[in-house]
């Protein structure tokens, strides 16, 4: 009787390496960071990246998104090669938000300019922006007057954010384009920021999402564990990206703010030619436009935005006729200076 055949271990098949996600494909076209980063160009300008340089899943190079210093040095070392910031930093455990997303905020902004200006983006000093919630580190206002020249004043509740803000203009020399002041009333959004003579072409404002500290660790924990994954004996940082309360979460989170802001902005609806924020949570958007409906806005939109895998968006709304937004045109941007 012939002795069974033991059988052959089956052998394992070699693991193909991962298929790259598709990285910031669905940018803004003026978006300046498309394709993949030249990391020896960004590291040549600003050597202190190089050690913070990895090699990913997918066998490119990138960064340690896990590391607050690897972000922070990354952002400097984009703000430089790309805008020509030669000196940005910001305080441990501010936010550090990702450049190209918020140069893509920027670039829908100035079509919606356009749209009402025969197609041509308004540029220079007459277009004036105001940054609701600037934070320390002044993204905003540098990528918005680096790629079109506008002119923009920053509003925050905390000090320390204003002083960094603040740093960042004076040593860049751009105190000129860029100021920045305090809103004294936390409780407050606009409500006593501008003086009665102030115009803005545009506001804008990244809000707290969460609706408390627990539910901003919460929310933390989890993009940590997503980029823990390719090495779990790494040792994680508690939150991501570092992040004051206020620019974290406030009571009753993003919906209870974006509501606030909307009516707040009824209170200066003729100072301002249109308003917006970001919204990044789709459910809040109805919400949002019944706050718009009770104040009166004449018009709004919603802009979507999509980043790699995230998907984001803005509302915009103003209080403004079709006749009063020509006559601001003419008024203000017929006669713009360059810079």
């Amino acid at each position: 009787m012939t002795a069974p055949r033991t059988p052959k271990p089956a052998r394992k098949k070699p693991q193909p390496t991962p298929a790259a996600p598709k990285e910031k494909a669905s940018l803004h076209p003026r978006n300046r960071h498309q394709g993949r980063y030249d990391f020896p160009a960004l590291i040549k300008s600003t050597p202190e990246l190089a050690k913070f340089v990895i090699i990913n899943p997918y066998g490119k190079e990138s960064i340690d998104f896990a590391s607050p210093d690897a972000v922070r040095v990354f952002n400097r070392a984009l703000l430089k090669a790309f805008y020509g910031i030669a000196h940005w930093d910001i305080p441990a455990d501010f936010l550090c938000p990702p450049v190209p997303g918020r140069a893509d905020y920027v670039h829908f902004l100035a079509d919606l300019l356009a749209e009402g200006n025969d197609g041509t983006i308004p540029r220079g000093a007459s277009v004036k922006v105001l940054d609701v919630g600037v934070g320390a580190n002044c993204i905003y206002p540098l990528i918005g007057h680096s790629d079109y020249r506008w002119h923009f004043t920053g509003s925050d509740i905390n000090a320390t954010a204003l002083g960094a803000a603040r740093a960042i203009i004076q040593a860049n020399g751009l105190t000129k384009a860029i100021q920045v002041r305090p809103q004294a009333n936390p409780k407050h959004i606009l409500t006593g920021l501008l003086a009665a003579d102030e115009r803005f072409e545009l506001t804008m404002c990244n809000p707290p999402f969460h609706a408390s500290i627990e539910e901003a660790t919460r929310g933390s924990s989890r993009k940590w564990r997503a980029l823990g994954k390719a090495d779990p004996k790494r040792k994680l940082p508690v939150l991501n990206f570092g992040g004051q309360a206020a620019e974290l979460w406030c009571e009753g989170g993003e919906a209870r703010f974006v509501t606030q802001l909307v009516s707040e902005s009824a209170q200066v609806a003729q100072q301002v030619l249109w308003f917006s924020t970001l919204v990044s949570k789709a459910s809040n958007l109805p919400a949002v436009q019944a706050a718009l409906n009770k104040a009166g806005a004449l018009q709004s939109r919603v802009v979507e935005m999509g980043q790699g895998q995230k998907q984001s968006r803005f509302v915009a709304w103003t209080f403004l006729t079709q006749e009063q937004h020509q006559a601001w045109r003419r008024a203000r941007w017929s006669q713009a200076p360059a810079h």
